[in-house]
C-alpha cells in the first residue's frame, strides 16, 4: 500500500471514531469514570479493544440484539466472542438458571441434573469421562496436566496463531522461524524453551519432527485455527496428526471452546475425529462461565493408574492439581442442561449455519462486484472476511497479508451503523436467534463501506 493509501484509512478512521464520540456521549462518560477504578479501564482488560476508541457500555440485550446505555441498538455477530453463541438471554437458560439460583447456586455436592449432562456430554461428543471446569482454560490446563501425568512427558505442543485461553504453553508463535511469546505477552517465570514446541498450522512435516524425539506429552490445537483470522485445515491434516500422536505415544487434545459452532458435536462430531481429550467451553453454559473435557476410556484408564479412586475410610485430598470448588456447581449445571437439552439443538444449528451461508454468500458478492484482493471463509455458523485474496494456510500467511488498519477501520464503521463483530479480527458468529433480516443488515452496511473506500480513495 502507498503512503497516499495509509494516510486515506487514517483519516477515515478519525472520522469514524470521531462520529462514535459524539453520538455514545453516556458510554464516553462511563469509559472515562472506569479508567478511574479499573486497571485498564473495564472490568476486563479486553473490554478495551474496541474499535470506536471505547466500548459500548451495554443496558440490555436478548437474542442477537444489543441495546447501549445510549439507547442505541446493535445486531450483535460477536457474541461475547463465542461465550453467547446461544443468543443473548435465552428463555430455557433463564428459566434454568432462576429456577436453580432459588435453590442453591453451589455446594460442591451433584445434583441430579449432573446426571443427565454427564450422560449427554457422552452421546454428543462421543467421549465416555467427563470433568467440568469453570472455563475453557481451565478445562486446557487440567488436559494438559493429566497428558503430563500419564505420559512422563513435559512438552506441549501448538500451532502458531492458537488460541487456547490463559494458558502458559500457548502463549507461543513462531516468527521467521523461531519461537517467541505472542500478543504482547511478557515472560513471567514459565521456561516456554523448555516446555513447549510450536509449528506452522497445516505443516505434516514440521508436526513429525517436532513429536520425533517422544517428548512431547500433548498436541493441544483446534481443528482450524479461529483467532489469528480463520484458518481452514488442509485436507488430510487431521488423519496425519492423528497417525503422528499415536505413532509417537503423544496425546492428542483438541479443543472445541470456537468450533462449537460447527455443529452439535462441534468440529469433532461432524468430521469424526478421535481425540483423546476433547475441550470446550464458553457457550456451553449459555455464558455462564463453564468449560468441560472429557476423556476417552484409554485415557481414563491409565489416569486411573495413577490416581486411584479415592478411599472414602481415608480423609484425603484428590485434588491432583485440576478442579475448584465452583467447578460443576449446580447454577451451571443446570444452565447447561438447558444449552444442550433445548438450545444448541441440530435445528438450531441448520438455523444458523443457514445465516452464515447467507451472510458469506452477500460479503462475496459484493467483494467480487468490487473485484477486491480480499475473501470469505465460513465454517459452520462462523464466517470471517479476510483483507487477503485467499485464505491463509498457516499464522505466517496471515501475518504477511494482514490489514490491521482496514480492520480498524472496518469495526469502527460497523459499530456507528449499528454491527457488532469480534473486535480482535474481522469474524462473524450465528446464533440461534439470528434471521435474515439481521443478516441483510449486515450486506448493507457491508456494501456501504466498500463504496466509503472507493470513494475516499478516488479523490
Amino acid at each position: 500500500m502507498t503512503i497516499d493509501a495509509s494516510q486515506i484509512i487514517d483519516r477515515l478512521i478519525d472520522e469514524e471514531q470521531a462520529r462514535f464520540k459524539v453520538t455514545h456521549s453516556r458510554s464516553a462518560a462511563a469509559w472515562a469514570r472506569g479508567r478511574k477504578s479499573f486497571l485498564y479501564g473495564g472490568p476486563s482488560h479486553w473490554m478495551r479493544r474496541w474499535a470506536g476508541g471505547f466500548p459500548i457500555y451495554v443496558d440490555k440485550a436478548r437474542g442477537c440484539h444489543v441495546t447501549d446505555i445510549d439507547g442505541r441498538t446493535y445486531i450483535d455477530f460477536c457474541l461475547g466472542d463465542t461465550g453467547g453463541m446461544c443468543g443473548h438471554a435465552p428463555e430455557a437458560v433463564t428459566q434454568a438458571a432462576t429456577r436453580q439460583l432459588q435453590r442453591g447456586t453451589t455446594h460442591m455436592m451433584p445434583t441430579e441434573d449432573s446426571l443427565w449432562v454427564g450422560e449427554e456430554l457422552q452421546r454428543r461428543f462421543g467421549l465416555p469421562y467427563w470433568t467440568l471446569t469453570t472455563s475453557a482454560t481451565d478445562a486446557n490446563r487440567g488436559a494438559i496436566r493429566i497428558a503430563r501425568m500419564i505420559t512422563g512427558r513435559e512438552k506441549v505442543l501448538v500451532f502458531s496463531g492458537c488460541y487456547h485461553g490463559g494458558v502458559e504453553e500457548a502463549h507461543v508463535e513462531l516468527r521467521d522461524g523461531r519461537m517467541g511469546l505472542r500478543n504482547m505477552i511478557h515472560p513471567n517465570g514459565f521456561d516456554h524453551a523448555r516446555l513447549c514446541k510450536v509449528v506452522e498450522f497445516n505443516d505434516v512435516a514440521a508436526l513429525e519432527a517436532a513429536l520425533a524425539d517422544g517428548d512431547v506429552a500433548c498436541v493441544l490445537m483446534e481443528p482450524l485455527i479461529t483467532n489469528f483470522g480463520m484458518i481452514p485445515v488442509a485436507e488430510g491434516f487431521h488423519e496425519a496428526v492423528r497417525t503422528a500422536t499415536r505413532r509417537t505415544g503423544t496425546l492428542l487434545i483438541i479443543d472445541e471452546t470456537h468450533t462449537i459452532s460447527c455443529g452439535p458435536g462441534g468440529y469433532t462430531g461432524e468430521h469424526g475425529l478421535k481425540p483423546d481429550i476433547f475441550v470446550t467451553g464458553k457457550a456451553i453454559a449459555g455464558g455462564i462461565p463453564a468449560g468441560v473435557f472429557g476423556l476417552s476410556q484409554e485415557t481414563a484408564e491409565r489416569l486411573w493408574k495413577l490416581i486411584p479412586h479415592v478411599n472414602p475410610r481415608e480423609r484425603q485430598s484428590s485434588h491432583f492439581g485440576i478442579g475448584g470448588t465452583l467447578a460443576g456447581n449446580a447454577l451451571t449445571i443446570a444452565a447447561m442442561r438447558a444449552v444442550l437439552e433445548e438450545v444448541l439443538t441440530p435445528e438450531n444449528y441448520t438455523r444458523m449455519h443457514a445465516c452464515a451461508e447467507r451472510l458469506a454468500r452477500g460479503a462475496e458478492e459484493i467483494i467480487v462486484g468490487h473485484n477486491l484482493p480480499w475473501h470469505v471463509t465460513r465454517i459452520g455458523g462462523r464466517v470471517e472476511i479476510m483483507f487477503s485474496p485467499h485464505p491463509p494456510q498457516n499464522a505466517a500467511d496471515v501475518r504477511a497479508t494482514r490489514r490491521g488498519d482496514l480492520e480498524t477501520l472496518l469495526h469502527a464503521c460497523y459499530m456507528n451503523e449499528g454491527i457488532l463483530v469480534t473486535p480482535f479480527h474481522t469474524m462473524f458468529l450465528m446464533c440461534p436467534a439470528t434471521a435474515d433480516a439481521d443478516v441483510d443488515r449486515h450486506t448493507q452496511v457491508f456494501s456501504r463501506f466498500v463504496d466509503k473506500l472507493a470513494a475516499a480513495e478516488a479523490v
